[in-house]
């Protein structure tokens, strides 16, 4: 099977013990508020277009640069508190978000937690979820899997990963860490 460069760097894990190894070429805007990559921005606006979803869920984080990471990661840190920040906020060079495939969604309501914002299990962030998926998006960081991901759980955090991989992870109740553990025979190393 022949696997395209584009969809190794999809599947890429970044997390605190490993750093972004590349950084995304194309960014575009989505939700009309933050910048993803080319190919997930597009997966996402199909997805939105469906659900009719850019009406009710707004886009509150895409892309981060390494200094605006930085940026986020002290501000927390002060106005949160360590354990809180080690939590919620990766590392700078370590969060997906510099990947721009990553993108944190909330319910659109007059006040929205930039670190948390609300993306209730029910109505529209529900269908979501359930459809996301098929789009190869994924909820990164769900409930009970925080010791294999590092992460607490943030149901408003989705993940690119492409179609059929986000499908299988979903399929499975996987993270991005099990599905590279069970796919480390065929190893998803991003060339240099």
């Amino acid at each position: 099977m022949i696997v395209e460069l584009s969809q190794v760097r999809d599947l890429m894990l970044v997390n605190q013990e490993h750093p972004i190894s590349w950084n995304p070429q194309s960014l575009v805007l989505v939700g009309g508020r933050v910048l993803m990559d080319e190919r997930a921005a597009s997966a996402l606006n199909k997805l939105m277009e469906e659900l009719d979803g850019w009406r009710f869920i707004t886009a509150v984080s895409g892309w981060r640069s390494q200094e605006e990471q930085h940026e986020i990661y002290i501000r927390s840190l002060w106005e949160n508190g360590e354990e809180f920040t080690k939590q919620f906020v990766a590392r700078p060079g370590h969060s997906e978000h510099q990947t721009g495939l990553a993108i944190d969604l909330g319910l659109t309501q007059p006040d929205i937690d930039f670190l948390r914002p609300y993306f209730p299990y029910e109505g529209i962030c529900q269908t979501f979820r359930e459809r996301a998926a098929a789009y190869g998006f994924i909820e990164r960081y769900p409930a009970g899997k925080e010791a294999v991901t590092g992460i607490a759980h943030e149901p408003w955090h989705f993940r690119y990963v492409g179609v059929p991989h986000a499908e299988i992870i979903v399929e499975h109740g996987w993270t991005l860490e099990e599905y590279h553990k069970h796919q480390k025979p065929f190893s998803l190393e991003v060339p240099t």
